[in-house]
């Protein structure tokens, strides 16, 4: 297992968005002609990062308020991460291409009485809601149903498409089969494993009656489109691994990463590409055609979190944004 997996995850993914948020809605011949070749890319400084830090640091937060008051539960996970929510849509920091999803949701989780499920977007599927899901697989002591139900539940408060909720939960139990030593060779085929395990299974006491408001006859109906999505895409990733040069945009393989199970599969892709080389694996995830900085955010999650904190250089970490507090929730986690 890796020394302090929490902080290098949450590190990497800092890292991650930064490096592309500058080169987020660029094509890549314009990013090499901005920047320089993709293996020199380096986050500016300040190394300013995007809402997708900003919303993982939210979903920090409130596990660390939900877990402080004893074991994780659906009620008590769901207040701090609504006033996290509502705090973040309310910032003057809150300046940096929030998603619309997540605007729109989170200006109804203002008003007070409203039930959360009547403000999550069930038409939206966007990677929003898996870009700051990291957390959830980093906290310690919680047990599979808490984990995957607390994945479902943080994608669900803005973006209830049920392929936001199944992406969100692979990407944390890949975050947490990471830290704890799955190989990287063996990530893809756990991947799907868990979503074939998992495929009709809605998680009631989480979500509550979030289903209803899709259309779908039944819950397990609704939550199989996601899972069938996510499965379909870890296909792509499956042959993508083996087939795919580095030297070319990963989003042609695996999708330019706007929606929650392209995100995933490119940043998966990028991590895999080079499992022992982190940086480089950044680089590679900044410099695409799609949504960069939440590709990169992702592929520095996973790099991270197989590698620990000392995966990544001090002269990138001393420059990130947040640093303090980025460091100060790995370390609780990693305590």
């Amino acid at each position: 297992m890796p020394e302090r997996a929490a902080t290098g995850a949450l590190l990497g993914l800092a890292l991650g968005d930064a490096l592309g948020y500058p080169t987020e809605f660029r094509t890549v011949p314009e990013i090499i002609a901005g920047s320089g070749p993709w293996r020199t890319l380096e986050p500016p400084r300040p190394a300013l990062v995007s809402d997708d830090t900003q919303m993982t640091l939210a979903l920090g937060r409130a596990l660390r308020t939900a877990t402080a008051r004893g074991d994780l539960t659906p009620d008590g996970l769901e207040r701090p991460l609504r006033a996290e929510f509502v705090a973040w849509y309310r910032s003057p920091e809150n300046d940096r291409a929030p998603g619309a999803t997540c605007l729109r949701a989170c200006a109804l989780l203002t008003e007070a009485g409203r039930p959360w499920q009547d403000a999550s977007q069930v038409g939206s599927k966007g990677c929003g809601a898996d870009m700051r899901v990291a957390p959830v697989g980093l906290a310690p002591g919680l047990s599979a149903e808490q984990r995957a139900g607390a994945a479902q539940l943080q994608a669900a408060l803005t973006h209830g498409h049920p392929t936001a909720l199944a992406a969100s939960d692979l990407t944390a139990h890949a975050v947490h089969l990471l830290a704890r030593g799955t190989a990287p060779a063996e990530l893809v085929g756990a991947l799907r494993a868990y979503a074939l395990a998992h495929r009709t299974r809605y998680h009631h006491d989480w979500l509550g009656d979030l289903w209803t408001r899709a259309g779908d006859a039944d819950p397990e109906r609704f939550i199989a489109r996601g899972w069938d999505e996510c499965l379909a895409v870890l296909d792509r990733l499956r042959d993508a691994v083996r087939t795919v040069s580095p030297e070319t945009d990963p989003c042609l393989a695996t999708g330019e990463g706007w929606i929650a199970e392209e995100a995933l599969a490119t940043g998966l892709l990028c991590f895999l590409l080079f499992p022992d080389e982190p940086v480089t694996a950044l680089r590679r995830a900044a410099c695409t055609a799609g949504d960069s900085d939440s590709i990169a955010c992702l592929t520095g999650a996973f790099a991270g979190a197989r590698l620990g904190a000392d995966a990544w250089p001090a002269r990138w970490t001393d420059r990130i944004e947040h640093r303090d507090e980025l460091t100060a929730l790995g370390a609780l986690w990693d305590a």
